[in-house]
């Protein structure tokens, strides 16, 4: 399971609760993110993460696995696919994209301004803190809100926040774009091997919004999606007990294509 931003491994709790009974379970938390080490001269690239996750991969030793990804989570995930796509078995896409596009909110634009976007979301936290309310349609619990928040509570540990807002490629001249046409390219050569992918969507997502879920329903036709017309960016948050049912019949349907359990 790969989060976004500005979110961590805390996201995918539930979904953990209820794949572990059938499933290895594993849940990342990105560098700079969560309880992971927080860097201040790391370079917060698309191509760094994508190392990262595929270097866990390689020590944990697993050569196949099912995929679960949201946000930036969708790119770094997939990223790791597209050097090695045979290795995967499966696929659950929540608002996310993997592709490139200009659509992008002016309120994360504004993020990335030089200094002020550093003063925005490192000094202000102003990335994080709204997101709490701002993903979401139905009002988190104090508690659960103060959790997504928790790694997250200083100038110092909101590096990768905005290193994550800074990566977004919008221009062929940026880090990152080379990377992200890659991971592009790859999702061809998944459909084309008809991969089984389950689509869950939040459709008042005000920055993947359906202009994402239409490009990915083209991309993969054959998919298995749920559109949740209600439900925010966080859809885990605000359709959880509509997913769950889902995803369970999604894990639960028959063999992986290698033929042996995976890992999610």
């Amino acid at each position: 399971m790969v989060h976004g931003n500005p979110t961590w491994s805390y996201y995918y709790r539930h979904l953990v609760q209820l794949l572990a009974r059938s499933h290895r379970v594993i849940v990342i938390d990105h560098l700079g993110c969560g309880l992971s080490d927080k860097p201040q001269d790391y370079p917060y690239h698309l191509t760094n993460h994508i190392d990262n996750l595929e270097a866990l991969l390689l020590q944990l030793q697993i050569s196949s696995y099912a995929l679960i990804v949201h946000d930036w989570g969708g790119a770094i995930g997939l990223g790791v696919v597209a050097r090695n796509p045979a290795s995967l078995e499966k696929l659950v896409i929540l608002n996310t994209a993997a592709f490139r596009s200009q659509r992008i909110p002016w309120r994360i634009r504004l993020c990335r301004w030089p200094v002020l976007g550093a003063l925005l979301v490192r000094g202000l936290n102003g990335f994080a803190a709204p997101a709490v309310f701002m993903a979401v349609r139905r009002r988190l619990r104090p508690q659960v809100a103060r959790a997504y928040l928790a790694p997250y509570d200083s100038w110092q540990n909101r590096v990768a926040v905005y290193g994550f807002v800074r990566d977004i490629p919008l221009a062929s001249s940026h880090p990152s774009y080379a990377a992200l046409q890659k991971v592009e390219d790859g999702l061809a050569i998944l459909a084309a091997a008809g991969i089984p992918v389950c689509i869950c969507w939040g459709g008042r997502d005000f920055c993947f919004n359906d202009h994402f879920y239409q490009e990915w329903r083209r991309r993969f036709p054959q998919a298995d999606y749920h559109y949740f017309k209600e439900a925010g960016h966080y859809v885990l948050e605000d359709a959880l007990a509509e997913i769950r049912p889902i995803l369970e019949d999604f894990f639960d349907a028959g063999p992986a294509i290698s033929g042996h359990r995976g890992a999610v």
